[in-house]
């Protein structure tokens, strides 16, 4: 099925915020472009003077797609993605942003369309800039364990790797069903998701 769709991590520009719990959506995007996307077949198009990174990528099969991360900080995130929905005329339907959840544990992922922002500044921001919240959501579990300012912040810690590392896995797994297929399949298969480790953790007594 060939489609022109946008992917949309979020997270803060600069090095003092790489690898932050609220930079999941980044770190999320990235995995993606290197599983799904063959090194042939990406295309960098944004340049310094952009406000965000843009990648094109030819998927054998499913068309045209962009992936983008907004270098605005997350509270103007929505400027980036009107700019970039606009000028490549991306349907909302075709719009997938991927980000961080503070209501849902590490190792927990869920998929969804519409809905509320929950307090979450890079939501509202795309939301008030398409003047709508219309566009799918792949929400990545933070947990929230102290004052959620300095824990979104803040960085996984060393034991988190694993379970970081399977939720990358799981999130691309999740964006090549949503570009191969479409939104609804994807809702339908993964509108609530855990890795194996988080699985197992919670079934322990």
């Amino acid at each position: 099925m060939q489609r022109t769709g946008l992917i949309v991590g979020l997270g803060n520009p600069g090095k003092e915020y790489e690898n932050t719990r609220h930079n999941f959506g980044f770190m999320s995007v990235d995995a993606a472009v290197e599983r799904l996307c063959p090194p042939s077949g990406v295309s960098l198009l944004s340049g310094k003077k952009d406000k965000f990174i843009l990648q094109r990528c030819a998927i054998l099969g499913s068309g045209t797609w962009f992936f983008a991360k907004p270098l605005t900080f997350m509270n103007n995130s929505g400027q980036a993605v009107q700019h970039i929905a606009d000028y490549y005329r991306i349907e909302t339907e075709n719009i997938l942003v991927v980000h961080d959840e503070l209501d849902l544990e590490l190792g927990h992922l869920k998929f969804k369309l519409g809905g509320g922002n929950a307090g979450h500044r890079g939501l509202q921001s795309i939301q008030q800039m398409l003047g709508t919240g219309d566009f799918y959501r792949l929400r990545l579990g933070i947990g929230k364990k102290a004052e959620a300012y300095n824990w979104v912040l803040g960085r996984f810690f060393a034991e988190e790797s694993g379970v970081v590392g399977e939720v990358l896995e799981k999130s691309a797994e999740i964006i090549r069903c949503f570009i191969g297929h479409s939104g609804k399949d994807a809702l339908s298969k993964y509108r609530s998701v855990k890795t194996a480790s988080a699985a197992a953790a919670a079934e322990r007594p």
